[in-house]
C-alpha cells in the first residue's frame, strides 16, 4: 500500500465521529469480552465485524449492548486508546503499517497487542497474557525440561507457530530459575508479556520501542550488563542471531523463540539466514552452543475442554551436535536422534501424538492433521483404528 492510501495516523487526541464510535469505553469493551470464558486467548477488532474472541482455536462474535459491527473510525479509536501517549509505537505504526505494544487492565488482565493497517483501515489483535505466571504442572510440560534451569550457558530455543504457547513455556522456565537461582536475569521483549517479580534472582525486563529500539542493540548492550541469563523475545534477523551465539559462547544462558514447526526446520532457518560462505562456520558454532530446541503445537482435546501442547524436545548430545554441524543425511537425521533418545530426555511430535491418542486425550483424525508424518502415524495407530471399527 502506498502512503497516499494509508489511513490517518492513530492519535489518542483524534476522536472518531460520534455515529461510528462504540458506546462503551475501550477498557469496558475489553473487560466485557474477557467475561465470555476464562479460556479466551485472543480479542480481535476488525472493521465490518462485531468484536470477536478466540476460544479453543475458534473465533466467536461477542454481542455487546451499544456495539455492533465496527467501522473504521471505531477501530481507529480503539487503537488510539490502546496506544495512548506512546509516540514511538504510534510512529512505528505510521511508518511500517503495524506495531506491537502491551496493554493492561489493572487487576484483570494484560495483553500483547498488535495493531496493523489493512485495506485502508486499522485492525487489532490482543493476545491475553495470564496474570499468574504458569508453572510446569499447569502447562503439562515434560518434567525433563526442568533440567533447563540447571544449565550454565548455551542457547535454548522454544519454537512453534503463533499462538502455540512459546511465551508461556519460557515464562515457566524463567520463573523456575527465578525461584531456585540467585542470578541476574535480563529479558528483551516485544512487548513485555509476563511480569516477573524479583525472587531469588534479580530480573530486569526491557521492552522494544519503550526501553530499546531493537533486539540487536539491546542484546549487544546486555553483554555489558552482567546478566547470567538473557531472554530475547525472538531471533528475528542475522545480527540478533550472531550476538545471541556470541553471548552463549561467552558464558551466558540465552533463551529465545523462532516461528518454526520443528527442531530440524529451526536449524535450517538459523543457518539459512547467513550467506552460503558463512553457513558451515555457523553450523559449527550452533552445534557447540545449542542446549535444547523445544518445539510446540497446541491441539484441541478430545473432551472439548481446551487445548494441550504436543512438545518435541531436541537435546544437545554428541550425536545431535554432529548432525547439526555436518548436516542431516538418510538415517542420520535429528528426527532419528529424537526417536532413539528417550533415555536422554528427547521426544518427537508424532510419538507424543501417538501417546496422547492412545491415552484418550486426543481424537484420532483431528490429531493426525497436526502430525509431522500423518501417513506413518496412521500406520502406527492401525490397531487402534481397527479396534474402533470393531466396536462400532
Amino acid at each position: 500500500m502506498d502512503s497516499s492510501s494509508a489511513p490517518p495516523p492513530v492519535q489518542a487526541s483524534a476522536p472518531p465521529s460520534a455515529a461510528s464510535a462504540p458506546k462503551v469505553s475501550t477498557a469496558s469493551l475489553v473487560a466485557t469480552m474477557l467475561k465470555v470464558s476464562p479460556q479466551v486467548s485472543d480479542l480481535i477488532f476488525s472493521p465490518g465485524r462485531t468484536p470477536q474472541v478466540e476460544l479453543n482455536g475458534q473465533l466467536r462474535e461477542v454481542n455487546i449492548v451499544g456495539v455492533g459491527k465496527l467501522v473504521p473510525d471505531a477501530t481507529r479509536r480503539i487503537a488510539a486508546d490502546l496506544i495512548g501517549s506512546n509516540e514511538l509505537v504510534s510512529t512505528k505504526l505510521d511508518k511500517e503499517g503495524s506495531t506491537d505494544l502491551s496493554y493492561s487492565l489493572p487487576g484483570l488482565a494484560r495483553f500483547r497487542v498488535n495493531v496493523f493497517r489493512q485495506r485502508g483501515s486499522y485492525a487489532i489483535v490482543m493476545r491475553v497474557i495470564p496474570q499468574v505466571i504458569p508453572d510446569f504442572n499447569t502447562l503439562n510440560l515434560p518434567p525433563q525440561l526442568g533440567e533447563v534451569a540447571e544449565l550454565r550457558n548455551g542457547i535454548v530455543l522454544v519454537t512453534g507457530p503463533t499462538g502455540s504457547g512459546k511465551s508461556s513455556t519460557l515464562a515457566a522456565i524463567l520463573n523456575k530459575i527465578n525461584e531456585e537461582k540467585a542470578y541476574h536475569v535480563l529479558t528483551i521483549e516485544d512487548p513485555i508479556e509476563f511480569l516477573h517479580v524479583h525472587k531469588r534472582s534479580t530480573i530486569h525486563q526491557r521492552e522494544l520501542h519503550s526501553d530499546t529500539p531493537s533486539f540487536a542493540l539491546a542484546l549487544r548492550a546486555a553483554l555489558r550488563q552482567a546478566p547470567k541469563v538473557i531472554l530475547v523475545g525472538e531471533m528475528r534477523d542475522k545480527e540478533t542471531i550472531e550476538i545471541g551465539l556470541e553471548a552463549a559462547e561467552t558464558g551466558h544462558l540465552v533463551f529465545s523463540t523462532l516461528h518454526t514447526v520443528d527442531a530440524s526446520k529451526t536449524i535450517e532457518r538459523i543457518i539459512g539466514v547467513f550467506p552460503l560462505a558463512d553457513q558451515q562456520g555457523i553450523r559449527a558454532r550452533l552445534s557447540r552452543a545449542f542446549r535444547y530446541i523445544v518445539s510446540q503445537r497446541l491441539i484441541p482435546k478430545k473432551d472439548g475442554s481446551g487445548r494441550i501442547a504436543a512438545i518435541e524436545i531436541l537435546r544437545s548430545t554428541m550425536r545431535t551436535r554432529e548432525y547439526v554441524e555436518k548436516g542431516e543425511t538418510e538415517g542420520k537425521s535429528l528426527l532419528d536422534a529424537m526417536r532413539d533418545g528417550s533415555n536422554e530426555g528427547m521426544q518427537h511430535f508424532d510419538g507424543e501424538l501417538e501417546r496422547m491418542i492412545r491415552s484418550g486425550v486426543l481424537e484420532l483424525e483431528p490429531a493426525l492433521s497436526y502430525a509431522t508424518n500423518a501417513g506413518n502415524l496412521r500406520l502406527q495407530l492401525a490397531d487402534l483404528a481397527e479396534a474402533s471399527e470393531v466396536t462400532v
